[in-house]
């Protein structure tokens, strides 16, 4: 990497985030960050030389161990304890670009000052990230309110020489890249476990990434939908600016604004419409889509927010010459975030499931399940059960983890948000809309199919071309895995422009 990122003591924004994270640039601390952190580390060390009174998680132990007073000559050891007692994570191991994005939070979150932690402990998590050396983290453990600590824990154990790590390609001890790269293990001072296992950089990594992935996914939910407008003989009436400047809602007006200029120049739109008014899958499209727009609007500005955040405790406040105890780590906020997104992709999908099915019932001059020669062909008619099973999956899945709470750590701990729960979940309701897109993309362009030789729009029939060249027209039965795959290709890697 020959670009560098220079890390301020502020944290970017959601969009420079992105930016950052999708290139291929490293990152290094600004000077102003630097003498920050080393303020904030050296005030640290001097608050605790000698000092008489207990300072949680520095001299005492724990949670609900936090009247445990640990001896000066312990207080490396009691992190090092600490990073090994709670990387117990359970369950499937987190996707490279989550853990990425978990490392790139942890370090705009510690460069800011207010942690206490060492600069070669921060320089060594921007080493990981420059180097793509990422820690094998696990799904399950977090409560979502002391911080995510065990997906943190899992983290950090790579820094003491501990754990995985994902390093090209490969799983490997952690122990042996270290000794590949000839880094020593990292040993952690006073307060430096607790800083890297505080925090909501678990969640929040899942709430970024989400929230970039579903400004996508509505961009291509918009323009599929568009196509089974045309393949359904829709009317483009609903959609007309009148109507939605009386509802109102920016979301709805944008969506309406985005299905016209996809259709627009459509010869099918021009067709005379038999029908008076199209089923509400089609017809209220703005209504939902603007919807979920207007979700990502507030999801998004509570992760820009978490981006800026730091989150660990007690957090250093050097100017005031204060060592602050708090709940900066709890992810309330970010677990209601999470459970609204997941609801609104939901409904995403749902609503084209709804159109899926509308296209292959046999109505508006189309054969039954899309296919010549149905009853020999069942054409498409699994692949609406398909669909069907994903809507009904994300329906399980969008029940509320942010209202779950479970009393832990002998009562201290006595509320948490379970935000971590409400990331994972939401995370597969993300890959189900984008199984559902394809699922909608794929039966849309089949029906069009039988329009011929009338065409959409020059921009969707460029758009279709495109996806013909990777997904040819069903004649007859084949096996029809194999195209959807293909399709959820197409839509995580086709640059796809509104005209």
């Amino acid at each position: 990497m020959e670009n560098y990122f220079l890390i301020q003591p502020t944290a970017p924004g959601l969009a420079e985030t992105a930016r950052l994270f999708e290139s291929n640039s490293a990152v290094k601390l600004s000077q102003e960050a630097i003498q920050r952190v080393e303020a904030s580390h050296q005030f640290l060390l001097a608050k605790i030389k000698g000092e008489q009174n207990a300072v949680y998680g520095v001299n005492t132990g724990f949670g609900a161990l936090y009247q445990v007073r640990i001896p000066t000559e312990d207080l490396s050891a009691l992190q090092q304890k600490l990073v090994m007692s709670h990387a117990c994570g359970m369950g499937e191991r987190v996707e490279n670009e989550v853990v990425r994005m978990m490392l790139l939070l942890k370090i705009f979150s510690l460069a800011q000052g207010y942690s206490g932690v060492s600069l070669s402990t921060l320089q060594r998590l921007i080493d990981f990230y420059n180097q793509g050396i990422y820690p094998v983290v696990y799904e399950q453990g977090s409560l979502g309110a002391s911080g995510d600590l065990a997906p943190l824990a899992h983290m950090t154990l790579p820094l003491i020489g501990l754990g995985e790590v994902n390093y090209k390609g490969q799983v490997r001890k952690s122990a042996d890249v270290l000794v590949e790269l000839n880094w020593e293990a990292i040993k952690l001072g006073p307060k430096e476990g607790l800083a890297l296992l505080n925090g909501t950089q678990f969640m929040n990594a899942f709430l970024v990434l989400l929230c970039l992935k579903t400004e996508k996914l509505i961009a291509w939910a918009e323009a599929i939908a568009a196509i089974s407008l045309d393949a359904f003989l829709c009317r483009k009436e609903p959609f007309h600016p009148a109507l939605q400047q009386v509802r109102h809602h920016q979301g709805q007006m944008a969506v309406a604004a985005n299905l016209q200029r996809w259709i627009s120049g459509s010869q099918i739109q021009e067709l005379e419409k038999v029908h008076v008014q199209d089923p509400y899958s089609f017809r209220c499209i703005p209504q939902v889509l603007g919807a979920v727009r207007q979700v990502l609007t507030h999801t998004s500005q509570v992760a820009e927010n978490e981006i800026a955040a730091v989150t660990d405790n007690p957090l250093v406040f050097v100017e005031e010459e204060q060592l602050l105890s708090g709940g900066n780590f709890h992810g309330q906020a970010l677990a209601f975030a999470l459970d609204y997104l997941c609801m609104a992709m939901h409904e995403a999908g749902s609503i084209a499931e709804r159109r899926v099915y509308q296209l292959v019932s046999g109505k508006r001059e189309l054969p039954p399940f899309l296919v010549s020669r149905p009853g020999l062909n069942s054409g498409l008619m699994i692949v609406q059960y398909l669909a069907a099973s994903l809507v009904s999956q994300n329906k399980q899945l969008c029940t509320p983890a942010s209202v779950d709470s479970i009393e832990s750590s002998a009562g201290q701990e006595d509320h948490v948000s379970m935000g971590a729960n409400a990331a994972t979940k939401a995370w597969r309701v993300a890959h189900n809309l984008e199984t559902l897109l394809s699922i909608e993309l794929f039966t849309a362009t089949q029906a069009l199919e039988f329009r011929r030789p009338l065409l959409s729009s020059a921009v969707l029939e460029q758009f279709i071309a495109a996806y013909r060249m990777e997904v040819p027209a069903v004649n007859e039965d084949r096996v029809f895995h194999d195209d959807l795959v293909k399709g959820v290709r197409f839509i995580r890697n086709y640059s796809l422009v509104l005209p």
